[in-house]
């Protein structure tokens, strides 16, 4: 096998394991405070990272310079956590999925405005054949919600969360002084880990912890070990093996993914309209996969 093919394996596992937290997230976010939920997640998430870190040597001196870089990505993404599991309070799986799909189009204007990245005709056509796709879902295949912009409320939270997602992306390239991604993700886990324990100290006493059902602890340990620290490593495999715009391409396989993971768990599976919309990602996927 091939380092090109690897990569693509890589991002396959990927797009399942991300996408898993999604039904999973969903069965949880009634049960418990999406504050109390994320700030154990990011310790779990932090201590697994950061056992990886001290095995390959440690933090060097030079990654403690301006300590708030961390802060403002720890931050950035604590919001993108909560949003997602307060939105799958209401949203479907798959349509929260569908909103994530929009996160790369987000992401290159936000890489336009930061770092005046450019982005080819192709790639956008493509970018904008999946966000097509996306809202094809999120607006449950009803044409007239689509021009009503009738959208539901949890779509709407995660949306605000997708643009969190989406300025954090270009804002590590342009914070990063050199630092191992391995070492610069574990500096931000820390920080979000702070910043969630600081906000979320009054949810995380609220919670009754001996009572909690198992789904809870089924995606809190999820969404830190499969959705947080193994889609890391996977990530950072497929980077140095595959262009950007490549490994990018396969946020478009989530929705399909999130039905996948909702048949095995014994949901129905969604009308066959709403799959028009999940096959259009598909089809954007093949397309940004194209030499």
């Amino acid at each position: 096998m091939t380092d090109a093919a690897r990569g693509h394996l890589a991002m396959l596992v990927f797009s399942a394991l991300v996408a898993g937290s999604f039904p999973l997230g969903a069965a949880a976010a009634n049960d418990i405070s999406p504050l109390a939920l994320n700030t154990v997640r990011f310790i779990v998430a932090a201590a697994i990272i950061g056992a990886i870190v001290a095995a390959r040597g440690g933090v060097p001196r030079a990654a403690l310079a301006a300590p708030w870089r961390y802060g403002v990505l720890g931050a950035i993404f604590a919001v993108y956590f909560v949003l997602m599991f307060e939105g799958l309070k209401t949203a479907a799986p798959v349509s929260a999925a569908a909103v994530f799909t929009l996160t790369p189009v987000l992401a290159a204007g936000f890489g336009w405005l930061l770092l005046r990245q450019r982005t080819t005709a192709r790639i956008w056509a493509a970018l904008g054949l999946g966000a097509l796709g996306a809202l094809w879902v999120i607006f449950r295949a009803d044409l007239g919600a689509l021009l009503a912009f009738e959208v539901g409320r949890g779509e709407g939270v995660y949306f605000l969360g997708c643009l969190a997602h989406a300025v954090y992306t270009p804002l590590v390239r342009r914070l990063n002084r050199g630092e191992s991604a391995l070492v610069f993700t574990f500096g931000t886990l820390i920080a979000g880990a702070v910043v969630m324990g600081v906000v979320g100290a009054p949810a995380l006493l609220a919670v009754a912890w001996d009572d909690l059902p198992v789904r809870v602890w089924v995606a809190i340990l999820y969404t830190a070990v499969a959705a947080s620290a193994a889609t890391f490593v996977l990530l950072q495999f497929a980077t140095l093996r595959l262009p950007a715009s490549k490994v990018m391409a396969y946020t478009y396989l989530v929705p399909a993914w999130v039905t996948v993971w909702g048949l095995a768990l014994g949901s129905p599976a969604p009308p066959l309209n709403i799959l028009v919309g999940v096959a259009l990602t598909v089809l954007a996927l093949l397309l940004l996969l194209r030499e």
